[in-house]
């Protein structure tokens, strides 16, 4: 079961990078982000959906034990 959910996994990042590739290709026009006050230098859409997607798989990846261990066991 463990061999289909890291197939399941791969799959599914694989596509996530495919779809990025794609868009990057087709949107090379440059965007700057603005939050508040803040602006950002201006980056090309496929570099910001790139890093959006790895802070965001990342994000996932440390959120998962870290509720396993606050998780209360249940007798």
């Amino acid at each position: 079961m463990k061999t289909l959910a890291n197939l399941l996994s791969s799959v599914i990042v694989a596509g996530w990078l495919g779809a990025i590739a794609l868009l990057s290709i087709q949107n090379i026009k440059l965007v700057s982000l603005r939050f508040l006050y803040f602006e950002s230098i201006e980056l090309p859409v496929g570099l910001v959906l790139a890093f959006s997607v790895a802070l965001g798989i990342i994000g996932g990846a440390m959120v998962l034990p870290l509720w396993q261990l606050f998780e209360q066991p249940r007798n």
